[in-house]
C-alpha cells in the first residue's frame, strides 16, 4: 500500500507540472508580444510576412540602454499590447551590435535605441519613431507608422533624379520625421548644390544646414568652415560654432566598421578627414585623430594600442585629460583585458594622477562642463588601481 501511496502521489506530481506546464506555455503563447527566435536574419522575417500576410515590426536595440531593457521587461509582456501586435505583425529582435544588427542598422539609418521600424510584406519601410514608452503610447505610435507615409516613393523619384526645390524640402520634412540622418544629409546636399557661397544668405538654406548636414566634405560646410562669419550673421556665432564641432566630432563614428564581429578602420577616409581639417584649421584635430583611433582599439580589443594611444593622448600638453576620462579610458581595461603590460600601464596612469593630486600639483575634478560632478573621482580611480593590481 505505501508503494501504491507512492506512485500514486508521483504521478500526482507528475500531472500537476504537466498540466502546470501546460498553462504557462499556453500564457507565453497568448500574452505578450511573440517575437520570432533570436538570430533569425531580417530577409527570413519579411518572407513570413509575406507568407502570413502581415507587416513586419523591428525593435532595434541594444543590450545595455535601459529604454530598451524597459521595453522588453514591461511593455511588450503585457496581454494587450500582445493582443494588438500578433495578430498584425512579424515582430523581429534585433541586437544592433550583434550578428547582422551593425550592418543592417547602418543600412537603415539607425542611429539611437530602441528604435521601432515598421515594414510592408515587400519589405519596403512604412515609418519608425524612437525610444521607450508605455503600453498604451506605444500601441498608438505602432498604429500611426503603419500606414505608408509616401517616402518609398519620395525615394523613388530621389533616386530617379528629381531636385525641385519643393519635392527636397517635401521629402527632407518627410526623413527628418522618421530620423533618418543619412538620407537627410544627401538630400540637404542636393538643396545646398551650387549655393556653397550664398546660402548663408537665405534663412531657409541656412536651417537646412543647420539642422540636417553631418558630412564635413559638404561644399557649403566647408566653405562656412573656412568663413564662418557669413552663416554666423544669419543664425548667430554660438550655434555655428557648435554646429562645427558637432560635424567634426560625429563624423569619426562612421571611420570605425564593425560588420559581423569584424572591426575595421577606413585609413583612406580618416587621412581625408585629417587633411581637410587641417585645412580648416581645426584646433581640435588631434585630439579628434587620438580619440578616433583608442575607440577604435577598444572595439577591436587591442589592449597595447589601446594604452599607447591613452599614454599620447595624456602626454600631449595641449590636451587636458580630466579624470573622468582617466578612469573611463581605464575602465574596459579592468573589464576586458586579461594581458599584464597594458594594465601595468594603466596603473602607471592612474596612479600618477592620485601622486599629483595628493601633492596638490592638480586639482580634483568636480564638474563637467555646467554640470557638477557627485561621485568621488579620486576614490574611483584607487579602486580601478586596486581591482588592477588584483584580478580576479
Amino acid at each position: 500500500k505505501e508503494i501504491t501511496m507512492k506512485k500514486r502521489i508521483n504521478l500526482m506530481l507528475t500531472l500537476i507540472l504537466i498540466c502546470f506546464g501546460m498553462s504557462v506555455n499556453g500564457q507565453e503563447n497568448t500574452k505578450g508580444v511573440v517575437f520570432e527566435k533570436e538570430g533569425t536574419l531580417f530577409n527570413d522575417a519579411v518572407k513570413k510576412a509575406k507568407a502570413t500576410n502581415k507587416l513586419l515590426f523591428m525593435d532595434c536595440y541594444t543590450s545595455w540602454r535601459g529604454p530598451c531593457k524597459m521595453m522588453a521587461n514591461t511593455v511588450f509582456p503585457q496581454e494587450k499590447v500582445g493582443n494588438f501586435m500578433n495578430p498584425k505583425f512579424v515582430c523581429l529582435k534585433v541586437d544592433m551590435e550583434k550578428g547582422e544588427g551593425p550592418e543592417l542598422g547602418k543600412k537603415l539609418q539607425v542611429n539611437a535605441y530602441p528604435t521601432f521600424i515598421i515594414f510592408n510584406a515587400e519589405g519596403q519601410e512604412l515609418g519608425r519613431f524612437l525610444g521607450g514608452c508605455q503600453a498604451e503610447d506605444f500601441i498608438k505610435k505602432v498604429t500611426e507608422n503603419s500606414t505608408d507615409n509616401g517616402s518609398a516613393e519620395m525615394d523613388k523619384r530621389f533616386a530617379n533624379g528629381e531636385r525641385s526645390e519643393e519635392f527636397l524640402y517635401a521629402y527632407l520634412e518627410t526623413l527628418g520625421s522618421a530620423y533618418k540622418k543619412d538620407q537627410c544629409n544627401t538630400v540637404a546636399e542636393a538643396l545646398l548644390d551650387g549655393k556653397a557661397e550664398t546660402f548663408a544668405q537665405d534663412k531657409k538654406l541656412a536651417d537646412v544646414l543647420m539642422k540636417h548636414i553631418n558630412n564635413p566634405f559638404c561644399p557649403a560646410f566647408v566653405y562656412t568652415a573656412k568663413h564662418p562669419e557669413q552663416l554666423s550673421a544669419t543664425i548667430g556665432e554660438m550655434p555655428v560654432k557648435m554646429k562645427l564641432q558637432s560635424v567634426w566630432r560625429n563624423y569619426s563614428h562612421s571611420l570605425i566598421n564593425n560588420a559581423n564581429g569584424q572591426v575595421s578602420l577606413d585609413q583612406t577616409q580618416m587621412d581625408k578627414w585629417l587633411t581637410l581639417m587641417e585645412e580648416c584649421n581645426v584646433k581640435e584635430k588631434e585630439e579628434l585623430r587620438l580619440n578616433t583611433l583608442i575607440a577604435y582599439n577598444e572595439k577591436k580589443g587591442d589592449w597595447n594600442e589601446y594604452m599607447k594611444l591613452c599614454k599620447e593622448y595624456a602626454d600631449n600638453p595641449a590636451l587636458d585629460v580630466n579624470d573622468l576620462i582617466l578612469c573611463k579610458w581605464c575602465t574596459p581595461i579592468v573589464e576586458k583585458c586579461k594581458e599584464e603590460a597594458p594594465r601595468k600601464a594603466a596603473v602607471a596612469m592612474l596612479q600618477q594622477r592620485l601622486d599629483e593630486l595628493n601633492s596638490g600639483k592638480r586639482q580634483p575634478q568636480t564638474k563637467m562642463g555646467n554640470m557638477t560632478l557627485a561621485g568621488n573621482l579620486k576614490g574611483a580611480m584607487e579602486k580601478l588601481i586596486s581591482v588592477l593590481n588584483n584580478p580576479q
